[in-house]
């Protein structure tokens, strides 16, 4: 057996150079997509908001309570409605906060949350039920909108 340096060929060379780097490179996708820290993962502890239909009004958007996560303080919904898509959480008796439902970082529809902190499906950018950036990759804030509470109804003020 020698143990002298055999030659190879540029375009053997190249052949291998290129199956390595096609092999690093499908051995981090899949290392990406498996993580289970990740919002979007089956073991991910962020779960599916509720979601509401709202009833746009002109100047806003009305969201009956009833029966909805709406109806205990800390519950929250995703709304839907002619005017766009809101989050919408009860944070007291007959007080409540909307925010917009698109994500700052490249406008994916929230629709998650993990306790009280919106989680988006598409990156896992986190924020709190004032719209406030907790986690990135966004960087801005959800839109924040003023609520008014009667007669079992909120309105999101448009």
């Amino acid at each position: 057996m020698s143990t002298g340096n055999v030659p190879v060929s540029r375009r053997r060379f190249c052949a291998g150079a290129c199956q390595a780097v096609s092999g690093v490179t499908i051995a981090s996708v899949f290392a990406g997509c498996g993580g289970g820290d990740s919002p979007t993962s089956p073991n991910g502890r962020a779960t599916e908001l509720g979601v509401s239909s709202g009833r746009y009004t002109g100047s806003g958007v009305d969201v009956q309570v009833g029966t909805t996560a709406l109806a205990s303080v800390g519950g929250a919904v995703l709304v839907q409605s002619e005017a766009g898509v809101f989050l919408l959480s009860r944070t007291g008796d007959s007080s409540f906060t909307a925010v917009d439902a698109i994500c700052t970082h490249q406008s994916c529809t929230v629709t998650s949350a993990d306790g009280d902190i919106y989680v988006c499906p598409c990156h896992g950018s986190r924020y709190d039920r004032n719209g406030r950036v907790v986690q990135g990759p966004a960087t801005a804030a959800l839109r924040r909108y003023s609520t008014s509470f009667a007669a079992n109804v909120v309105t999101i003020v448009l």
